[in-house]
């Protein structure tokens, strides 16, 4: 693998540890680092769902100055319209906060919001193709 082009997103969270456990849950990522940083004190995570070279940094802060919200997210690719429900009503179950789901036809999919414990979207979604849209290289709509 190479570490050229993006390779992570940091996000600032207030609850480490809850946060490690919903992405875990939500976009089958695992913790392939983890590091109190000498400087600052604090913890230091990176997660990875280990299908290419990208990580979510969680940073760990007493308090929050931005967030993923509104329509700022991060996008998770569902094996089925059926897993995408499922994590839906997992996140209503577990009081998450919860948009969706949606069927908005190609290219967008089917897809729904759910905020992690500090507030970011996380966006499940099923049918976008954007793997198949690089692997043909598209520059634009067809």
């Amino acid at each position: 693998m190479s570490d050229l082009g993006l390779t992570h997103i940091a996000l600032g969270t207030e609850e480490i540890e809850a946060t490690i456990a919903f992405y875990e849950r939500y976009a089958r990522m695992q913790v392939v680092h983890r590091r109190l940083d000498p400087a600052s004190g604090r913890s230091v995570v990176w997660l990875s769902d280990r299908t290419r070279p990208f990580v979510i940094v969680l940073v760990e802060m007493e308090a929050l100055d931005t967030r993923l919200s509104g329509f700022a997210h991060l996008g998770v690719a569902c094996e089925s319209r059926e897993e995408v429900d499922r994590l839906c009503r997992l996140a209503r179950e577990e009081s998450r906060p919860t948009m969706g789901p949606f069927d908005s036809g190609y290219p967008v999919g089917y897809w729904a919001f759910i905020a992690d414990p500090n507030g970011h979207n996380l966006e499940v979604s099923y049918g976008q193709e954007v793997g198949l849209t690089v692997a043909r290289g598209s520059r634009g709509s067809s």
